[in-house]
């Protein structure tokens, strides 16, 4: 279509339809469905080559925009490859024996985890029963009263043979509070301290020697009680150990034999074996009940026996029921959640923790697949970021406590082995997270080397509509909706052109489609129409706008009882209605604003007022001081600028950014220079450039329709219309009720392309084209403004250089 600068545009121009031979069914019912996102090709490709490269720090990052299909086809993707994939290990943790702060990690085959668990939780409940009753068994009794007798043997031949020897010596035995002592004897009894006396020297030291020699060997038979004590109770070990062995090598046999394939597992219950045969006394204090379970729980009980504590096995990852690769998105990507935990119990004050409170984290969890996480999630946990690139960075999963990363805790804690790590992470972010990871964490781009990209639009072309109906027809049965006829379908397609802001694009953002898709399912539904049809997307389209513009439609009212000034018709010098776009949500509306110009001598600047107050942004600055060499260039080449021109958005209270308000502001400019009426019936919206030309802007969809509004509500004249850039002509996928006034030449979109095709629509005065000679056309717009600017810098130059300088001179 032939878009020609000043000429009015055809209804045929205003809104890019649908082709419905791009599509070849009469509903989606007919179509197979695909939960592939059209149109991301590139994002797709590089998922596929991340989940593909088995190299390390080729993780992927999923940048675009919230909407855009991200999480539900990295789902899709990677659910569906992963269940082509083989279904990784199980991991447990178990008592390091030796060391049990670093608890030792097994691997083993999938589901047999928690088949060790309930084996070995079986086999310590068969001990609590096996290991009391062999003690009480009468050859164990017997073998113990034995060790027993022959210590008490040794003990009293000890102490008969010093009796009978003192006896033979006149020297007895008497017990005291404080243990044995020996007296003299006289006719069988123990003599008085004063017949002792009586004796002679000699007897006395006799008995004397005697009792020194005498008190002696009992020193020595006293010391020697302890060692020979000790000799008892390692005899009685080696009983226990003895009985303990043959018990439970009964109980470990067929275990060991269902485990032959498995070292690791062999490996472990030898030690534990050994262990319960050395620490026997743990299965006499209590017994479990008949048919009670030992299987640790998830939350240890207070009551639980200690062999069952110290024996169990920790199931960290249980992969019985899964079928293929783990795909896991963690919502909830804090530290603990990624990395996992240790857990602590408060026992008597204290805090205790063993290898049964440790607890799994998404990443053992992802381990062998895939994990999928909210890169703006895991920023905002902390540590989260720092403990999931450890892990990525050294391929192991390292238990340990945030608070001790941080010094904020001092409990004695464990150190697990570490677990190896063999999982794709997935990032998934706008692209802000992406670029500012990339600039300011050295590491990222190593760990994070494939990015996949989301476009924010798609081609229109007839394979991605096609693709796009394909996505739908699997959401609708997906979901259980009404299938979409062809006409409904049409209709979305044009809906999603109009949330891309452009006529040969479709939106990427599949949420807004979606979700439109799911409210014109309720209007048919509410219809009793077996189809989705044209009229329900519709209805979806006008009540959503309806719930979103509750201050749209306040400024609009204000606009009406003239609080917001905005004139429709008449003329004035320096003022135009300029276009803005606000954006709340999801909703985006136009809406228009009075601009205007005054000019005064000066020292050639354009004041831009907004910036002076400092409402307005650096791009809308921008874009007024590209005025100030427009005019220069264009009409004084010869000589300087010299006014004071100020700039304003009337009624402005809020922020102003970019550039689309430049040629409505230019247009302004040259309008109080040339001191020629602007059409107030007209709006206006694009960029310039220095040279005069028109750019193309965004939301022109919407600020055609703001102006239209307001043209309508005051009743149409059909003068009334508004100016856009040739280029954003493409994007036109205007409101039916704007097409219909046009058609009925109510209402006019006007295409320009340079400022010289603005002001001839806007004043009705030819703008001239600048001659050889530097001149413009008499009687035209611009050769007003070119004799305004010459006048200017004629009166600054007079102000500078006085004519008269009769009474400045030096004479005599």
């Amino acid at each position: 279509m032939a878009i020609q600068a000043g000429q009015a545009l055809s209804p045929d121009a205003l809104y890019h339809a649908a082709d419905p031979g791009q599509i070849g069914f009469q509903s989606t019912a007919e179509l197979e469905g695909a939960l592939e996102v059209p149109g991301q090709e590139r994002a797709m490709e590089a998922i596929q080559f991340a989940a593909g490269m088995r190299l390390h720090g080729h993780n992927a990052f999923v940048l675009g925009p919230a909407g855009s299909g991200r999480h539900a086809f990295v789902r899709h993707f990677l659910t569906t490859r992963a269940d082509a994939g083989d279904t990784p290990s199980d991991w447990c943790y178990v008592n390091n024996f030796r060391d049990p702060r670093q608890s030792t990690a097994l691997a083993l085959p999938p589901g047999l985890g928690r088949q060790l668990q309930d084996d070995v939780a079986q086999v310590i409940q068969d001990a609590q029963s096996a290991i009391p009753v062999a003690f009480e068994s009468e050859e164990f009794q017997n073998q113990r009263e034995a060790i027993d007798e022959e210590f008490k043997e040794f003990q009293e031949k000890a102490f008969s043979e010093l009796e009978a020897e003192a006896k033979q010596r006149d020297i007895g035995i008497v017990q005291t509070p404080t243990g044995f002592a020996f007296v003299p004897l006289a006719d069988g009894e123990a003599m008085r301290p004063d017949a002792f006396d009586k004796l002679s020297e000699a007897e006395q030291q006799r008995y004397q020697a005697h009792l020194e020699e005498l008190t002696k060997r009992l020193s020595r038979i006293t010391r020697s009680i302890p060692k020979q004590a000790r000799d008892m109770r390692h005899k009685v070990r080696e009983l226990e150990r003895e009985i303990t062995t043959v018990t439970v090598s009964s109980l470990f046999e067929d275990l060991l034999a269902k485990y032959r394939d498995h070292a690791v597992v062999v490996e472990h219950l030898g030690a534990m074996q050994a262990d319960i045969v050395d620490n026997a006394q743990l299965f006499l204090s209590r017994g479990e009940p008949p048919g009670k379970r030992a299987r640790l729980p998830t939350f240890p009980r207070a009551d639980e026996s200690a062999a069952a504590r110290r024996y169990a096995v920790n199931v960290l990852v249980d992969r019985g029921n899964d079928h293929g690769a783990p795909v896991i998105f963690e919502d909830q990507p804090s530290f603990a959640q990624l990395i996992g935990k240790i857990e602590h119990e408060a026992q008597f004050g204290a805090l205790i923790t063993d290898f049964s409170l440790i607890r799994a984290g998404a990443l053992h969890r992802a381990n062998g697949g895939y994990l999928v996480v909210d890169v703006a999630k895991v920023l905002s946990y902390p540590g989260a970021w720092e403990g999931l690139k450890l892990a990525v960075k050294s391929g192991e999963i390292r238990m340990r406590s945030l608070g001790d990363d941080l010094g904020f805790v001092s409990t004695v804690t464990l150190e697990p082995e570490p677990i190896p790590l063999d999982s794709k992470v997935i990032l998934i972010g706008e692209r802000i997270h992406y670029y500012l990871l990339d600039a300011l964490d050295p590491e990222f781009r190593n760990l994070f080397k494939v990015a996949a990209d989301f476009e924010d639009e798609i081609q229109r072309t007839p394979d991605n509509v096609g693709a796009s109906a394909q996505y739908y027809a699997a959401l609708i049965r997906e979901e259980g909706l009404r299938q979409l006829s062809s006409g409904g379908f049409l209709r979305l397609s044009e809906a999603s052109a109009r949330l891309a802001g452009d006529g040969e694009r479709l939106s990427g953002n599949i949420r807004q489609t979606t979700d439109l898709l799911r409210e014109a399912h309720y209007w048919a539904e509410r219809a009793d129409d077996e189809l989705i049809h044209r009229e329900h997307v519709e209805r979806a389209i006008e009540m959503r706008r309806k719930r979103s513009s509750r201050h749209r439609d306040r400024l609009l009212e204000e606009t009406l009882r003239d609080t917001l000034v905005v004139e429709t018709q008449g003329e004035r010098v320096g003022q135009i209605n300029g276009l803005s776009v606000l954006q709340l949500g999801d909703y985006a509306f136009g809406r228009p604003q009075r601009i205007s110009a005054s000019v005064t001598l000066g020292a050639g600047k354009v004041i831009d007022i907004e910036r002076e107050v400092e409402l307005g942004g650096p791009l809308h600055s921008k874009g007024v001081l590209i005025l100030s060499g427009f005019l220069g260039s264009h009409y004084v080449t010869d000589r300087p600028l010299s006014l004071s021109a100020s700039l304003v958005f009337e009624q402005s209270y809020g922020g102003v950014d970019g550039d689309s308000a430049s040629a409505a502001e230019l247009c302004a400019l040259v309008s109080a220079l040339a001191e020629l009426p602007i059409r107030q019936s007209l709006a206006i919206t694009g960029s310039v450039d220095q040279h005069g030309n028109v750019q193309a802007i965004g939301g022109v969809n919407e600020k055609i329709e703001g102006f239209f509004d307001i043209c309508t509500a005051r009743g149409l004249t059909g003068e009334q219309g508004v100016l856009i850039p040739v280029a954003n002509v493409k994007h036109l996928m205007l409101n039916p009720k704007v097409i219909d006034a046009v058609e009925r030449g109510q209402f006019h979109v006007y295409p320009v392309d340079t400022i010289d095709c603005c002001v001839e629509l806007l004043t009705g005065v030819p703008a001239g084209e600048k001659g050889e000679d530097g001149e413009f056309p008499t009687g035209s717009f611009n050769e007003a403004v070119r004799r305004r600017l010459i006048e200017l810098a004629s009166k600054r130059r007079a102000f500078v250089v006085p004519t008269d300088k009769a009474g400045g001179g030096s004479g005599g």
